[in-house]
């Protein structure tokens, strides 16, 4: 492990000492990950905590095959307790179904293939904790460290964003300080990293997600409070 600077360590003792008085000995804590950099990050501090804690995965059967390989690496090197969240339907049988909806209609296909497994998923958690940033989209922007989450049926969880004011900058050095490795997807210029048909290289460097439903919407639905 090298150094952190002195502001990013301050940042990142304030992150677990957030963490530890929220679910030290909790039992119904659970966290969501993507598997890119904050989700890594926010789960290294996370299993000082809680070593067993569940670590959902939305296997949309969408994503890139460099996610897959590195999520089973992560899982075997870290001993993860990870659950593979499956849809209702297979690809397959989605497409045979209602076509290609990640083409056609994207909301729709991220709320059968990511938001209402997900939601199903978080029912029996009280504690939801994400690696979500302010500074990862303009639709983030107001994000609390702390919030309620209310899910269609009417169960709420504390959803705890440990990371809410870290820059990219901060996330990457903590990775480096603690030899964490990244999705290699990285080093091929993305900068926000979903299924892959709807994930293409940023074409605004000033918006990592960007490259994201080809810019025809900023988020897939699962933080998106139930209405």
């Amino acid at each position: 492990m090298t150094q952190l600077p002195v502001e990013i360590e301050e940042r990142a003792s304030a992150a677990r000492e957030f963490l530890r008085e929220r679910v030290a000995g909790a039992r119904n804590v659970c966290v969501t990950s993507s598997f890119q950099a904050e989700d890594v990050v926010v789960l290294h501090m996370v299993r000082e905590i809680l070593p067993e804690v569940p670590v959902l995965f939305l296997e949309t059967g969408y994503h890139f095959a460099e996610t897959l390989v590195y999520r089973d690496r992560m899982a075997a090197e870290w001993n993860l307790n990870l659950i593979n969240v499956l849809p209702e339907r297979t690809v397959a049988e989605q497409e045979s179904e209602f076509g290609i909806l990640h083409q056609s209609a994207p909301d729709r296909c991220c709320a059968l293939r990511k938001v209402e497994p997900l939601f199903r998923s978080l029912a029996p958690y009280g504690v939801w904790i994400t690696g979500l940033r302010r500074q990862q989209s303009k639709s983030r922007a107001n994000l609390q460290p702390e919030e309620s989450f209310t899910l269609p049926g009417g169960h709420t969880l504390a959803k705890l964003s440990p990371l809410a004011e870290w820059s990219t900058r901060d996330v990457w050095l903590y990775a480096a300080a603690h030899e964490i490795p990244l999705l290699p997807l990285y080093d091929k210029g993305y900068t926000s990293i979903g299924c892959e048909p709807c994930t293409s290289l940023p074409f605004d460097a000033n918006d990592p997600r960007s490259g994201r439903w080809s810019g025809r919407k900023l988020e897939c639905g699962i933080h998106l409070q139930a209405s």
